[in-house]
């Protein structure tokens, strides 16, 4: 029998959820995604994911990780990005828990795609120190160093250009702004250089719904350690939080 766990990414637009194979690093069934409701408040989101894990696919399968698009301790929330500020401080481990009768571990959104690129993708057998960036609403960061997770590193708030990094250079002020790909691109390039002289980076991975284009950003991208796109896509979320729960089963109560 497969070595199975759930995966669940909890996104502001959208909440997908699909059953792992952890030895492979695959979704076993196509994920299902229902939008996230709005406003994303706790009780609204935990019935949304309950729904979701109700479905026959789930049957079976105990153990269970919840990828959050927030800096994550003991479970608690401790930022709000595209969902409700009620999140912060809350027990959203023991709420989501109890909605789909299990208990969960949670995990950073981008930490939970880093660590499937890490495992299965574009960062696999790469040593030293690697950072996964998701360029999306904001910029999520994802941190290892040699294989090893180190959380919460939301490093797309250092600033730059006087600005709050995300807000210069996400993939939405690309849209906003109406800018060219060409000119998008390279304040991306001045953020993924003033990640690089901060942490001397081995291996920088690009994520994000723009990982899907990357003919016309990747060309501009020049940090001085080398800049891959990510290979999981849409399935890194589900498949690293499901890795994430696997190594870290019964480490929170529901209660």
């Amino acid at each position: 029998m497969a070595n199975l766990a759930i995966g669940v990414d909890i996104g502001g637009s959208g909440i997908k959820a699909a059953p792992v194979d952890l030895d492979t690093g695959t979704l076993v069934v196509p994920r299902l995604r229902h939008a996230t409701p709005q406003p994303a408040t706790p009780k609204a989101v935990a019935a949304v994911v309950g729904t979701i894990l109700r479905e026959p696919q789930f049957r079976g399968i105990e153990v269970a990780g919840i990828g959050f698009p927030a800096a994550i301790k003991d479970g608690h929330p401790m930022t709000a990005a595209n969902i409700d500020n009620s999140w912060i401080g809350a027990n959203a481990a023991g709420l989501l828990g109890d909605a789909i009768g299990r208990e969960v571990s949670m995990l950073n959104d981008a930490d939970a795609a880093g660590l499937a690129e890490t495992r299965f993708g574009a960062g696999k057998g790469v040593s030293g120190e690697v950072m996964m960036i998701t360029l999306g609403t904001g910029i999520g960061t994802g941190y290892f160093v040699d294989g090893q997770l180190v959380p919460n590193t939301e490093l797309g708030h250092i600033e730059l250009q006087g600005r709050d990094a995300e807000s210069w250079a996400a993939a939405s002020v690309r849209e906003r702004e109406k800018l060219g790909w060409k000119v998008w691109a390279s304040r991306v390039d001045a953020y993924l250089k003033a990640l690089d002289r901060l942490l001397w980076l081995d291996l920088i991975i690009i994520g994000g719904g723009v990982s899907s284009s990357p003919d016309r950003f990747m060309p501009y991208l020049k940090p001085r350690c080398p800049v891959v796109v990510a290979t999981m896509g849409n399935d890194a979320g589900i498949i690293g939080a499901a890795l994430y729960a696997a190594e870290h089963a019964n480490a929170l109560p529901r209660s």
